[in-house]
């Protein structure tokens, strides 16, 4: 299993960004012998708050689990971005992580480009992000996985203090009650892919959802969860014993990855059916 660091200049950022990338094209079939190399389904992974592209390597067996399964998995550094266009210049990570990134790992490596091979998952922030961006993005993921998501900043008003956790996220967000009306807000962003999609639940992503029960983000997650379910969603919720750390994550990105169709054709998604 291949494991490489790659620095590209983003023209989406207007700089140089870092991500690793874990690739199954040196895998052996026999001594000697790779197996033939073919468009792999792939996992675009995010991190969390205060983390890099390196977290997911370093705590997880993600390089082991995506070598069983035969899967391409890009993880990339998201700063702190919560992974949604600022309103400073140059810091368009939404569009980055929903196109630019896609794009440009899809020219350099063997990756399959449809829909229903393509995935994006995260942790906290990275949960967040991967929500958010699953759902606007909706041409090119088929499958999102929230793993204790940092939803916390549209699910609870703006002024209930629990909202602001480790830093002022208005520097990310602007006006959280103006940023609240905007596809930034994920409920937003559903609702207008629904609109797109004529509210054709079958060609929606299919959405993983978990999150510890000691985790004070367990009630924003279900309340997201709540709503996304009420909405037409295919929403897989997985809760159980566990804090916001690394225990409960190495465990659930495990089991996302067993619930993703790696397998065969997943089911029930077509990009021929999606309508931008």
């Amino acid at each position: 299993m291949a494991v490489l660091q790659v620095n590209f200049l983003s023209q989406t950022l207007k700089r140089t960004i870092p991500i690793q990338v874990v690739l199954p094209s040196d895998k052996a079939i026999s001594y000697g012998e790779l197996a033939e190399p073919k468009p792999y389904k792939t996992l675009y992974l995010l991190h969390g708050l205060l983390g890099s592209c390196n977290d997911w390597l370093m705590n997880t067996d993600i390089q082991r689990l995506a070598e069983e399964r035969e899967l391409a998995v890009v993880m990339p550094s998201g700063e702190n971005s919560f992974y949604v266009d600022q309103l400073i210049p140059n810091n368009n990570f939404g569009e980055y992580i929903g196109r630019e990134l896609v794009d440009m790992t899809r020219r350099m490596f063997p990756l399959s480009h449809r829909r229903e091979d393509t995935f994006i998952a995260g942790l906290s922030m990275g949960g967040f992000g991967a929500i958010r961006n699953g759902l606007k993005y909706y041409e090119t993921f088929g499958f999102i996985g929230v793993f204790s998501g940092a939803v916390h900043i549209f699910e609870l008003p703006p002024e209930d203090p629990d909202r602001e956790m480790l830093f002022h996220e208005d520097a990310v967000f602007g006006d959280i009650a103006e940023a609240s009306k905007t596809d930034k807000n994920p409920r937003v962003a559903f609702r207008q892919m629904a609109q797109a999609l004529q509210w054709d639940s079958g060609t929606f992503p299919k959405i993983y959802m978990s999150c510890g029960e000691q985790d004070q983000l367990l009630s924003v997650n279900e309340s997201l969860r709540d709503f996304l379910k009420q909405n037409g969603a295919s929403v897989t919720w997985r809760q159980g014993p566990g804090g916001h750390d690394w225990v409960f994550w190495r465990e659930h990105i495990r089991q996302f990855l067993d619930w993703l169709p790696l397998d065969s054709a997943a089911p029930g998604i077509s990009s021929g059916n999606v309508r931008a």
